[in-house]
This record gives structure tokens, C-alpha cells and sequence, in this order.
């Protein structure tokens, strides 16, 4: 069988577990399934869709949004500086910012009034 580089694309749940954005290749295919990831502009939902170098992620990690450009497919699931050698991280436009949970003193912010320290 030909590595994944070598054949010019690689399954969506494979290519997430190998740039360790997912930490078993049955989450990759979770999140694929569920619609979380676009590919190109396009809403996937199948995770044996074929991805090349060149292609355009977008995909939830955590609480943002990442958008992804692949620079090159990856060879195995190796340490993560190899991962991340693999794609570049985009702009996805500018976010408002997020509203201070905590001020400078430690003291949590009420939601209503942010100048006011929850007792």
C-alpha cells in the first residue's frame, strides 16, 4: 500500500488524527460525522472523503474556530512540531473580543454589570 503522501490525499479522519486535532481516529470520524468540519467551503459529513495538500480546513478546537490551509499531508502521527509543519493556521476575520470574566484583582465579573466583583 502507498503512503498516504505518495497517493496525493488521505481520509479526512485519518488527516485529523495525524495532525492531532482529534486524539483517536474514532473521534475524527465523530466529529466528521456530526458536520463540525467544512472542507473547501463544503459541510462534510462522510469521514473517508479524500483531502489533498492545497485544501481548506475549518473546524471547531475547543471554544474557536480554527481555519487551516494543508501545506503537505502527513506521513504518520508523529510529535506535534511535525503536525504543525504540515498546515498553516488563517485568519478566520476578525473576532469581536472576549468580554473579561475576571478583573485584575481576581474577582469574577458580574454578566450584567462588569464593573462589579460577585460577592
Amino acid at each position: 500500500m502507498a503512503s498516504p503522501g505518495a497517493a496525493g490525499s488521505i481520509r479526512l479522519d485519518k488527516l485529523l488524527w495525524f495532525l492531532r486535532f482529534a486524539r483517536s481516529r474514532s473521534i475524527a470520524q465523530a466529529m466528521v460525522e456530526a458536520g463540525h468540519i467544512r472542507l473547501d467551503g463544503r459541510r462534510i459529513t462522510r469521514s473517508s472523503c479524500a483531502v489533498h495538500a492545497g485544501s481548506t480546513l475549518v473546524l471547531p478546537v475547543g471554544e474557536r474556530i480554527e481555519v487551516l490551509r494543508l501545506l503537505s499531508l502527513p506521513l504518520r502521527r508523529g510529535p506535534a512540531p511535525e503536525a504543525q509543519a504540515c498546515y498553516q493556521r488563517l485568519d478566520p476575520g476578525v473576532l469581536p473580543p472576549a468580554p473579561m470574566a475576571i478583573d485584575a484583582d481576581g474577582n469574577a465579573l458580574h454578566p450584567e454589570d462588569p464593573d462589579r466583583p460577585i460577592q
